[in-house]
């Protein structure tokens, strides 16, 4: 692998979800372990599944993986940390303030802001070699999908330049006397992600056009804040199929291989390596040491038993029974949310029904996937940064209209801080979820990690208004979530271990919230497809008791998706895949 080549002291591993960072991470991890090198894998992604991947339990501490000696890894557990940093705010004060403050402090820190911050806190205090870390040769981050990545890596920046501009409002950050150490903290964060010598990004994706034009943005977005040393993996290529007698299989591989042909021309000059698709799933220390290896003989497998399901069309005909309401996508990064909800959205509006499609992904772009043209829908997307501009804008109008010149300037400031975005970007879910009175409204969310953190927002938010109206009569965007009647939760997941592990976590997250999926959607299922193919067949078999697992014990609806052998990006495409029905069985 070049990218392992004069490996520098901190890598990144970034991409489009679900195109396999944590696999590629995992790998690179324990190659330099083995060559003798001390290496802390950090995730920095709020759903991890390091641990998954070596079969223990990490969590918030450095733990050492007992199977490779000199790897150690460390998940940085959002909750764990949000806690930790409240507690380092208010012990200090537990019992010499009123309890009613104690209160009031305690819900002004529960929202999402406070969450990305404590746990950026921790990711910095990785780039700097403080305390532990500076025993290690190597710190590899698996990151987030690249919308959570980016905000991430481009937080020491903007933290930095609002602190040197201003002292502004310190109530995400703590006490102001923490906030020459943070400066000085961030400030060699910014200093180290720009260091080629020491900094490395590996962008990962997979042999798709919409995973390499997400990666070719990624690139752009990256290179713009100094990250410019950038290596680019394609993982999970599909090797040369032996003959022709898998009309599937020859057609996926002669589309990747036109997609690896015409790479996009910023990614062209990159560095790039190729990782062979894998008969089973990277799990387990052996699976992960081969990563990089090409595929051995793949042994055959007998015929499994007979697959049941629905087809996407028949969710579709029940949610068209009514005449609005609002439908979320959620789901692991990678696991085809945006082209499901477009195939949803598009066959609601061929119904005659009234749509408007949208996304919270700040890395998604639903014009990649379907063609905004069509007769009673609606496209948009709810960009972080337009909506955080347009709160500033607003703001300014309304509350800096009665101030002076010294209290307006202070508000300006105030606006400045990162935190802004995240009341910009729930105001506009909000006004979303409020569309869905009166026409269906679609959203293709962002991977499960940011959703959850958006939908934290959406409950402080409740919580704060129950504490201020008591008994009066209110409905938030919380309530109209946890009502069945105005809100449809589907679920998408891919039949592998690691998504319909993640998918469940993410339906027990939900169910706490009062929140309970309507439906779970199995997408890109080789079952479904009957290959016959040696290797395709080896991973359709693998997939059989995750479905019946989803089917009998995870949803109440089920809808199956087969493999199709070209990606669905037109409307024609995303009709055929909302009305395909699956195999009865592998035969």
């Amino acid at each position: 692998m070049k990218f392992l080549d004069n490996t520098p002291r901190f890598m990144f591993f970034t991409g489009k979800g679900g195109v396999g960072k944590t696999s590629t991470a995992c790998a690179a991890a324990v190659i330099l372990a083995r060559r003798g090198r001390q290496v802390l894998l950090v995730s920095t992604d709020p759903a991890s599944n390091v641990g998954q991947v070596f079969g223990i339990t990490i969590g918030n501490t450095i733990t050492e993986i007992p199977t490779v000696a000199g790897l150690s890894a460390l998940e940085i557990d959002p909750q764990q940390a949000a806690e930790a940093y409240r507690e380092r705010i208010i012990g200090p004060v537990r019992g010499l303030l009123p309890d009613t403050e104690i209160r009031a402090i305690t819900e002004q820190l529960s929202g999402s802001c406070t969450t990305e911050i404590a746990s950026f806190n921790e990711f910095t205090e990785l780039l700097t070699d403080s305390g532990d870390v500076g025993r290690f040769d190597h710190v590899l981050f698996d990151t987030a999908p690249t919308g959570h990545t980016i905000r991430l890596l481009q937080l020491p920046g903007s933290w930095t330049d609002f602190l040197n501009d201003g002292k502004g409002d310190a109530s995400c950050l703590g006490p102001l006397s923490g906030l020459d150490k943070q400066r000085a903290a961030y400030a060699e964060a910014v200093a180290a992600l720009a260091d080629p010598a020491r900094t490395r990004l590996v962008l990962v994706s997979r042999a798709q056009k919409s995973a390499l034009a997400e990666t070719a943005r990624t690139r752009r977005e990256l290179a713009a804040i100094g990250l410019t040393r950038q290596y680019l993996v394609i993982n999970g290529v599909l090797p040369a199929p032996t003959d022709d007698s898998d009309p599937l299989a020859t057609a996926v591989y002669r589309r990747e291989q036109d997609v690896i042909a015409h790479l996009p021309a910023e990614l062209a000059t990159l560095p790039i390596d190729q990782v062979e698709l894998k008969a089973t799933n990277v799990v387990g220390v052996d699976a992960v040491a081969a990563l990089f290896t090409s595929t051995a003989a793949v042994p055959a497998v007998a015929a499994p038993s007979e697959l049941t399901g629905a087809a996407l069309s028949e969710l579709i005909d029940e949610l068209a029974g009514q005449d609005h309401g609002l439908i979320l996508c959620m789901g692991k990064g990678g696991v085809g949310k945006t082209t499901i909800a477009a195939a949803i959205a598009a066959a609601l509006a061929d119904r005659g029904h009234q749509v408007h499609l949208t996304t919270t992904d700040p890395a998604g772009d639903l014009t990649d996937t379907i063609d905004p043209g069509l007769p009673n829908l609606q496209v948009s997307r709810i960009d972080p940064a337009h909506e955080t501009r347009r709160y500033r804008e607003h703001v300014l109008a309304t509350k800096g209209a009665a101030l002076d010149a010294q209290g307006r300037a202070m508000l300006t400031e105030d606006l400045r801080s990162p935190c802004t975005e995240e009341v910009a970007v729930f105001q506009a879910f909000s006004r979303v979820i409020g569309e869905s009175r009166r026409r269906f409204v679609v959203v293709d969310t962002a991977p499960s990690g940011h959703t959850l953190l958006l939908l934290d927002a959406t409950g402080s938010y409740h919580r704060e208004v129950a504490r201020q109206l008591g008994n009066a009569h209110f409905v938030t965007p919380l309530m109209r979530l946890q009502n069945p009647h105005e809100t449809k939760v589907i679920i998408v997941t891919l039949a592998e271990t690691t998504p319909v592990a993640e998918a469940a976590g993410l339906q027990d997250e939900l169910e706490r919230a009062g929140i309970h999926p309507w439906a779970w959607v199995i997408n890109n299922s080789l079952a479904a497809a009957n290959p016959s193919s040696a290797l395709l067949r080896a991973r359709a078999a693998a997939e059989l008791p995750l479905i019946d697992t989803v089917r009998t014990e995870l949803a109440d609806r089920t809808a199956l998706v087969r493999m199709l052998a070209t990606e669905p990006r037109a409307i024609p495409d995303l009709r055929a895949l909302g009305a395909t029905h699956i195999a009865a069985a592998l035969e």
